[in-house]
């Protein structure tokens, strides 16, 4: 692994280094295309001046033949807007454009023009060329490049694919731990749910208990009842208030009975909820 890392390192610092002098020799390029572009700029400056001239040529020959003229500015004005379109598209194009102009003046400049046009594509296909060297070149040194990187890409994939096995096997056990996890945690919500069973039916059994009790008490009272007529007599409003206030307070027992199995329902909901979102996030 240690070999590994020097190798890496000693790989990039070659990368850095080519590519160092990859960029100083693209440096040195984009200066000599800017110098080519000046000179081009220059060159299309000189022919905007020369086609100005024409066109005050042009203005004057309209005005001794204004129907003659409407129809060659027709012409070249078509012309010309060919000529700026391919202008834009390529330079060999728009030099063309211009030797189609300059074909209406004198033959003498004409044919100095086409000279001079093509001497400047020779030039510019001279130029090409040894862009097109360069360019092979680099491709060379790229290609040797991309192949030892593809070497090296090589080694490190086999050695992250061997870091993501061992990922996957600790992954696969900690599936397993999660999952023996979610099974004991069942088992536990189950014991949890059979012991608030059984507090519940604790709680009935009492209930009942309770309730054999009042009505044990209920009868004895009748009993009583009948011995004392009298006394009842008297306390019967007292004893019914009693009677009543017994209700009320088993109504209430009953009803925060209902209550606690209520609320033993919800938090038994909740508790399930919150364990199945806690398995969900866990898988």
């Amino acid at each position: 692994m240690i070999k590994c890392n020097i190798q890496r390192e000693r790989d990039r610092e070659r990368e850095t280094e080519r590519e160092t002098e990859r960029e100083t020799e693209r440096e040195r390029q984009r200066e000599r295309d800017r110098e080519r572009e000046t000179e081009r700029e220059r060159q299309r400056e000189r022919d905007r001046e020369r086609e100005t001239e024409r066109d005050r040529e042009r203005e004057r020959q309209r005005e001794r033949d204004r129907e003659r003229d409407r129809e060659r500015e027709t012409e070249r004005e078509t012309e010309r807007e060919r000529d700026r379109e391919r202008d834009r598209e390529r330079d060999r194009e728009r030099e063309r454009q211009r030797e189609r102009q300059r074909e209406r003046q004198r033959e003498r400049q004409r044919e100095r023009q086409r000279e001079r046009d093509r001497e400047r594509e020779t030039e510019r296909e001279r130029q090409r060329e040894r862009q097109r060297e360069r360019q092979r070149e680099r491709q060379r040194e790229r290609e040797k490049d991309r192949e030892t990187e593809r070497k090296t890409e090589r080694q490190r994939e086999r050695q992250r694919e061997r870091d993501r096995e061992r990922d996957r096997e600790r992954d696969r056990e900690r599936d397993r731990d999660r999952e023996r996890e979610t099974e004991r945690e069942r088992q536990r919500e189950r014991d949890r749910e059979r012991d608030r069973e059984r507090d519940r039916e604790r709680e009935r059994e009492r209930e009942r208990k309770r309730e054999r009790e009042r009505k044990r008490e209920r009868d004895r009272e009748r009993e009583r009842q009948k011995e004392r007529e009298t006394e009842r007599e008297r306390k019967r409003e007292r004893d019914r208030e009693r009677e009543r206030d017994r209700e009320r307070e088993t109504e209430r027992e009953t009803e925060r009975e209902r209550q606690r199995e209520r609320e033993a329902v919800k938090e038994f909901k909740e508790t399930e909820r919150e364990r199945v979102e806690d398995a969900t996030f866990c898988f």
